[in-house]
């Protein structure tokens, strides 16, 4: 009921300001139609070399690309591999960082010299030439991207884990759950992680638009997700060949793809302001049986 309490009350704060208000509401829509896609009377793969780069018109809002294709239905369906892969990577980055951050900063000593050393050495690798080389050795595909993504992703959470843990360490309420018998275990996940959540999930926010905009790059290079598959990258690469004949084959995508990074930017840096005063939360250890 409380964490319920506290996430509506983070929402109402978020759409009291017009910024956050509206990436919310782009990001629902556009999560929204990726979800229900195939619901949508849309074909991202219907070829028809007659209709080839045409404008945007009535049957094809966003006119068509080089084989006749719509490029709204490729903008929609190139939600979903945007929206999976960042949803993945993330979800790789974060299983992996946070307890690497945990563990190194509640420990500290040779763990923490040892797994930062880890980070840093991930740290140091460009990530779209760290992703490139992963996806050479896994093959081209959206699974491979995502993979690439996620790993290039585990410094930073695993850097900002730390810090809160380092900074909580020797807090009363954490010395004191030691104190009534709670272990190292109980103290990490249970006193300490809860209270390190605001900044980890703000960062899953941000990371969502690193992850996008990575996703995108490896597209537009070539090294993406494999074509025909649906995606912003690989329209803004083919589209670019066009941009003269047909602008807004490269334009829309482009426009599409910048309004979602920005709208996670926005919610992200809004986040990052409202869970700056949070409270404390202690989960009484149990001595004996007895709470």
């Amino acid at each position: 009921m409380k964490l319920l309490h506290s996430t509506r009350s983070v929402l109402q704060r978020l759409l009291r300001s017009p910024g956050s208000a509206l990436a919310l509401l782009f990001l629902l829509g556009i999560t929204l139609a990726a979800i229900f896609a195939d619901l949508l009377p849309l074909n991202p793969y219907a070829q028809k070399l007659v209709n080839a780069l045409n404008g945007p018109s009535a049957a094809n809002w966003f006119g068509t690309d080089e084989v006749g294709r719509d490029i709204m239905a490729r903008v929609v369906f190139g939600a979903r591999t945007s929206l999976l892969t960042a949803a993945g990577a993330v979800a790789i980055a974060a299983v992996i960082g946070v307890p690497i951050g945990l563990v190194a900063g509640f420990f500290g000593g040779w763990r923490d010299a040892t797994l930062m050393r880890f980070v840093d050495v991930l740290l140091a690798l460009p990530a779209i030439l760290f992703a490139m080389a992963m996806i050479a050795v896994l093959g081209r595909s959206q699974v491979a991207a995502l993979i690439a993504v996620g790993i290039t992703g585990i410094p930073s959470f695993a850097r900002i884990t730390r810090a809160q843990v380092l900074s909580l360490r020797r807090r009363d309420f954490v010395t004191a759950v030691e104190a009534f018998g709670g272990s190292s275990a109980y103290n990490m996940f249970r006193t300490i992680l809860p209270n390190s959540w605001s900044p980890i999930f703000v960062q899953i926010v941000v990371l969502c638009s690193v992850a996008i905009l990575l996703e995108a790059a490896l597209s537009f290079l070539g090294v993406g997700v494999a074509p025909p598959t649906p995606s912003w990258g690989e329209m803004l690469r083919t589209g670019k060949s066009y941009l003269h004949e047909a602008p807004y084959y490269a334009v829309l995508p482009g426009i599409v793809l910048t309004l979602t990074i920005l709208s996670f930017d926005t919610i992200g840096r809004a986040l990052a302001g409202i869970l700056e005063n949070r409270s404390e939360v202690v989960t009484p250890a149990k001595v004996g049986g007895t709470p």
